[in-house]
């Protein structure tokens, strides 16, 4: 499923159609695709995972779910859930959620809750997450009304870093380790925008479809854990288990 930091790079590669009219609208979406042709658009933002093509009176919303891909002035040999035509090009959206969303994007979104935001704010993730301190931190990270745009590889890599196992509570974790968390979950998201961006995000694993914890060599454990029931990679050496069963 495509993070934050990706969605970001999308919202940054489609930005020459800010200003442009949309020609022809089309697809497999179950959208009204009389809305669309004839508008400009006005902006391009993203909320987490989602991308959104805010248009004069409707917001095309975007979400790649865990296979959805896209493609700019290119098809693909699929049939595409959205194309967007323009001028000076195209806009192609594969296997993913289409939405028309009405009303004001500052009144329908929490900017504060998105990792990438400018508006991100951190007292709020911590309120967020001591209002929840029997959930596991593997779900935490991953719970997209507090850290919206987290994924698995940031939720992964964001664990090891702070050493903290993932079958931890939130609530058993020490004022320090909470803290450290929620710092983290940014800080790697935009180091992970920044990796993405040169080619090298893999090259910058730790644990994430590793087989070996660097800090020990020793063999990392793999599972399927948390109601979110996502893969996890993890060190049984040294990331602490606080709380839990």
């Amino acid at each position: 499923m495509p993070e934050g930091p990706s969605i970001v790079i999308l919202r940054e590669e489609a930005a020459g159609f800010v200003g442009q009219r949309i020609l022809t609208a089309e697809g497999n979406a179950k959208i009204d695709m009389t809305r669309l042709p004839g508008k400009r658009i006005e902006s391009l933002r993203s909320f987490g995972k989602q991308t959104l093509i805010e248009l004069p009176d409707v917001t095309i919303r975007i979400h790649l779910l865990m296979f959805g891909s896209y493609r700019i002035n290119e098809r693909k040999d699929a049939a595409p859930r959205l194309s967007l035509g323009f001028d000076n090009g195209e806009l192609n959206f594969y296997t993913c959620s289409v939405r028309l969303l009405d009303g004001d994007l500052d009144e329908l979104y929490d900017w504060r809750g998105d990792v990438m935001s400018d508006a991100w704010d951190p007292a709020l993730a911590r309120r967020r997450l001591r209002a929840m301190p029997d959930t596991l931190v593997c779900d935490a990270l991953l719970d997209q009304n507090v850290f919206a745009g987290v994924g698995n590889i940031i939720k992964n890599e964001v664990l090891y870093r702070i050493r903290v196992h993932p079958l931890s509570t939130v609530g058993a974790l020490p004022p320090r380790k909470l803290g450290e968390l929620v710092k983290q979950a940014r800080e790697y998201s935009f180091e992970f925008l920044a990796w993405k961006k040169a080619y090298v995000l893999r090259k910058h694993w730790l644990v994430h479809n590793r087989k070996c914890c660097p800090r020990h060599d020793i063999p990392l454990t793999r599972a399927y854990l948390g109601k979110t029931n996502r893969r996890t990679f993890f060190c049984e050496k040294c990331q602490k288990r606080y709380g839990g069963m």
